[in-house]
């Protein structure tokens, strides 16, 4: 292909970057405006031009997709031969080729999977896990590799949180056994591609000299991505030389959890003198009212000048798409009316003419996926969900209906099925209050959340029509919706959580549950963690090419109360989300992560309470339950022993809340004890008897 018709493709910016061959230079390059079209065509003028020999240039990204379309569009330009590969992928071909010679012997086989590993070494050290708090160490793990730190130094890493239920400690320990396990195995995970390759080009000088004689130039894509050991790396192809070309958007940096920084992007002018910057700000992608809202996002951050300094000045994106419709905004009263209101306007959508597979339904968490995932089974919309498994099929989901469905079986009339959802699910890992760790932890709870809110949906239709609930009917529910839910999915709407949509782009973009709680999500406390959730609703702003709408509900449950709130960024978007709702405070925040389901208050403080099992107690967590300790204890020692002497659960003869209500009122006779929530009549007839000796005995001790 001639050189000029290739920079003729490009726009001013697009041909500044294609155009310079040589020498170091970073792109800032803004969502939407053709970044991978500007490196592949810098790429294949410079095969064209003769400046670059294709085997001899290295073009690195951070997904085999994204590699995938480089090489396809560089063979469409003519530039066949050229490298376009992830980071581990150069790596592993490297490690494999010179391990011969650097290592010795035959390569170590690569393990994908580090579960069974990291399972086996927990059990050697008689450290308790199960499926998720493996999946959060390994995570952990992953992250203490990337950022170069050994078990020892894990352990000294200054305000690293461990995963939920674990110490550093602890996890230094796991750590190194997980590593002794793989040197007895002869097994290596990713990370070792990476931390090996690295070591024998520190450590042999001739190996080093091989591959930079290979590679003579070098770009990098999604920069603001990379992590301490790709950095490592990167310098290490490159020697002493500076034909690199980095190209990121530190406000698209969304990974730091998983060790990604973008510091090395926003300190590349510091590192290499005389770098060109190129800044490509005109938008392809999106119309200008999606432009107009991501940049008003960006924007409206405010911060501390002691935090300005981690934060990056954004790129103010121009639109070059025709107009189009105005961003949505949209108020409902719960969860359920949220999910069918999106629900008919994707129907709505589809019959104008836009097909399913360009439209997506974004969230922060993949435990909202399930109410959308009901509700577009419902409307006989196909839909696949991306980067999860489909809500029943989740192993946390399927145990938590098979153990619901075996105590209720042999539940009483008249438990608080609500209540009794959440004892059995507590045994799976549900808690009233979310857990403050990301990872597997908090995406098992948000599974069994879901659980919960079902049996809560159950208890409210029932109760509007005057009719009881039992944990049957509560199964029942779920097994007709996990029934209803399994449609064809190869064609359809795409239910994705933000972060996996990263690089992906739709027609039209429903922004789902975008409140308070939520986005931010509740456990980001920090002005940096408020700063990576608003670079997260950006990206999912960015990945709309013409229609956007932006939605959250007021209530978790159908009929609760409307305590909660808009994000707090959505502000900036909308006059009058801004108008109606203010600013939110830090208590309303506190709030709106409560979720308050009913208008009932607690008895000490006056404050709403969250839960069944607080309004069942008529205290919220936070205050202390005045019961008497000792008739409490006496009460579960008994329950212990009628459990194990009859075989029922210990939660079917009474709950921990009846337990707790049992020792605050301390009943005196029949009458007293039919007042106290969780005790029916057939409860005092088999066991009222003895449990007002056991409050007599031990009221006074």
């Amino acid at each position: 292909m001639n050189p000029d018709d290739i920079l003729d493709q490009l726009d001013p910016e697009q041909r500044d970057v294609a155009s310079h061959l040589t020498g170091p230079m970073v792109v800032l390059a803004g969502a939407g405006t053709g970044k991978t079209r500007a490196i592949t065509h810098r790429i294949a003028y410079g095969v064209a031009s003769g400046v670059y020999t294709p085997q001899q240039v290295l073009a690195v990204t951070f997904t085999a997709r994204a590699a995938a379309e480089m090489r396809a569009r560089l063979r469409a330009l003519g530039a066949s031969g050229v490298q376009a590969r992830t980071f581990h992928s150069a790596a592993l071909r490297q490690l494999q080729y010179f391990w011969p010679q650097a290592i010795g012997g035959t390569p170590h086989r690569l393990v994908e999977n580090k579960a069974a590993l990291i399972a086996e070494a927990a059990r050697r050290l008689r450290i308790s896990t199960d499926r998720a708090a493996i999946r959060d160490l390994a995570g952990e793990i992953e992250w203490a590799k990337v950022s170069m730190l050994t078990p020892e130094g894990y352990a000294k890493a200054p305000g690293r949180e461990a995963p939920s239920g674990f110490d550093q400690r602890s996890v230094s320990r796991l750590y190194q056994a997980y590593e002794d396990l793989k040197e007895e195995r002869l097994v290596i995970d990713f990370e070792d591609v990476l931390l090996l390759t690295v070591g024998i080009l520190e450590d042999d000088e001739r190996v080093a000299a091989q591959v930079r004689q290979q590679y003579r130039h070098f770009v990098v894509d999604e920069y603001q991505d990379v992590s301490p050991l790709q950095q490592r790396l990167l310098d290490l192809w490159l020697g002493e030389r500076s034909d690199l070309c980095v190209v990121g958007d530190a406000s698209q940096t969304i990974y730091s959890f998983t060790g990604a920084s973008s510091r090395h992007l926003l300190e590349f002018t510091h590192r290499y003198e005389g770098a060109r910057v190129v800044k490509l700000v005109r938008d392809y992608r999106s119309t200008p009212q999606v432009v107009q809202a991501a940049n008003e996002l960006l924007a409206a951050r405010k911060a501390s000048p002691r935090e300005d300094a981690r934060w990056a000045e954004p790129l103010e994106l121009r639109a070059q798409r025709p107009s189009g419709p105005a961003v949505m905004f949209g108020e409902f009263r719960d969860d359920a009316e949220e999910a069918a209101g999106l629900a008919e306007h994707i129907a709505a959508t589809v019959k104008e003419g836009t097909p399913a597979h360009e439209i997506a339904v974004l969230f922060r968490t993949n435990g909202q996926s399930q109410a959308f995932e009901e509700a577009l089974s419902r409307a006989g919309i196909p839909y696949k969900v991306r980067g999860a498994e489909r809500f029943y099929e989740r192993r946390e989901v399927k145990d938590g209906i098979l153990q619901l469905r075996a105590a209720a079986r042999s539940a009483e009339p008249g438990e608080d099925a609500p209540a009794l959802a959440r004892t059995i699910l507590s045994s799976l890992g549900y808690s009233p209050e979310a857990p403050t760790t990301t990872g597997a932890q908090r995406e098992r709870w948000e599974s069994l959340a879901a659980l919960v809110a079902v049996a809560d949906e159950v208890a409210e239709a029932r109760r509007s029509r005057g009719e009881e609930t039992s944990l049957q009917d509560v199964v029942d529910e779920l097994t007709d919706r996990a029934a209803n839910a399994h449609v064809p999915t190869l064609d359809g709407v795409t239910l994705a959580s933000i972060h996996t949509a990263k690089g992906l782009e739709w027609d039209a973009v429903y922004l789902a549950g975008m409140s308070e709680g939520l986005m931010p999500i509740s456990y980001a406390q920090t002005q940096a963690e408020i700063d990576e959730e608003r670079r997260l609703l950006y990206v999912g702003i960015t990945r709309a090419r013409r229609q956007l709408h932006v939605s959250w509900a007021l209530s978790r449950t159908q009929g609760g109360s409307a305590s909660r709130k808009p994000s707090r960024f959505l502000h900036a978007l909308s006059p009058d989300v801004r108008a109606k709702h203010g600013e939110v405070s830090s208590r309303e925040r506190a709030s709106a992560r409560r979720k308050p389901a009913k208008a009932a208050v607690c008895s000490v403080c006056g404050g709403a309470l969250a839960t069944p099992q607080e309004r069942k107690l008529r205290h919220c967590a936070d205050c202390p339950l005045s019961f008497n300790e000792s008739v409490y204890e006496a009460l579960r020692a008994w329950r212990t022993s009628e459990s194990e002497s009859t075989g029922k659960p210990a939660f079917v003869v009474f709950t921990d809340a009846t337990l707790m209500l049992l020792a605050e009122a301390l009943p005196s006779s029949p009458q007293e004890l039919a007042r106290i929530s969780g005790v029916g009549a057939s409860k005092i007839e088999r066991y009222g008897e003895t449990v007002l000796e056991i409050v007599s005995t031990h009221r006074g001790s």
